[in-house]
């Protein structure tokens, strides 16, 4: 029998739902089939989410888990393999489906457990300037964990090749005291220094503002929150790349649904295919973006 619980909620202009599986709680919007929230049982929630959050149509929330595909951040910065498939001048920053609606396919409840299916098929919902034929499917699943995963079926009679982004924002006590394990002795372009690429020596904190591509990445990532006294993993497959990103104090002022102080609080792990690990697909090949979120408490 299970014991989930399954609403459908309406926030503002977007169609959400709260899911509530074994104590943990779960908010999705049916736009961008965005994560908003996420918490385990008492603990601060995982997932950050705005408290100036707007939820308009056609407008990206700020925080949660935002789908950036099919390329991230400025299209100019990407190879040009994944440039050429864009036609237009007017370039959004993130690719095309953050703030379109998708397609739910079905909520399926299982013992402890609720998987929510969401598509977006380019044959129904043509994307302006990007004439390709692809089927994107994206799957939620509350558990004891939260595991998502984005998958990218090329239907198109040439290849395909994109970069993508779950732009992931973390809750965390306090960004100056958390450290990220796991990117010791990677690569990295420092996109404020002028996208030069230096090596991690040690594990990453934080005293600046923040914008790194990680290259060569491993599979599990980790946030290290002694305020909380929590580790958060992070467990990617199908990608090697990840962004780390806090926009401190400057920026924060200038971005929108964004307190002035809330830089302090939030931290972005944004599990990757960018630069030389962009996903290239054949003719009727697939792509699956597996991402798996957890937490323990730390030893003292």
């Amino acid at each position: 029998m299970s014991t989930a619980q399954v609403e459908r909620v309406e926030l503002d202009q977007l169609t959400c739902w709260r899911i509530r599986v074994a104590g943990s709680e779960l908010l999705v919007a049916q736009q961008g089939a965005q994560i908003l929230g996420y918490r385990q049982g008492e603990q601060p929630p995982l997932i950050w989410l705005s408290p100036d959050a707007a939820y308009r149509a056609g407008q990206s929330v700020r925080g949660g888990v935002p789908i950036c595909w099919p390329w991230f951040g400025d299209l100019r910065r990407n190879p040009q393999a994944v440039q050429a498939h864009y036609q237009l001048e007017q370039v959004p920053a993130h690719g095309l489906v953050r703030a379109l609606d998708w397609e739910l396919l079905g909520i399926d409840e299982e013992d402890d457990a609720v998987t929510l299916r969401f598509a977006y098929d380019t044959r129904n919902q043509p994307l302006e300037g990007w004439p390709r034929d692809v089927g994107l499917t994206f799957f939620v699943r509350l558990a004891q964990d939260l595991g998502m995963s984005l998958e990218t079926h090329n239907r198109g009679d040439t290849p395909l090749t994109l970069s993508q982004a779950l732009h992931t924002y973390f809750a965390v006590s306090d960004v100056r005291q958390v450290g990220v394990e796991g990117l010791q002795a990677c690569r990295y372009i420092d996109t404020l220094q002028d996208w030069q690429e230096l090596r991690q020596q040690h594990a990453p904190v934080f005293a600046a503002e923040t914008d790194r591509i990680y290259l060569d990445t491993p599979a599990r990532l980790s946030i290290v929150d002694p305020g909380w006294g929590r580790r958060i993993h992070l467990d990617a497959r199908g990608s090697r790349s990840a962004v780390l990103w806090n926009p401190w104090i400057d920026k924060a002022r200038r971005l929108s649904q964004f307190p002035d102080d809330a830089w302090q609080n939030m931290l972005c792990i944004e599990t990757a295919n960018v630069l030389e690990d962009v996903v290239q697909l054949k003719t009727d090949e697939r792509h699956r973006l597996d991402l798996r979120l957890s937490s323990e408490t730390l030893e003292h």
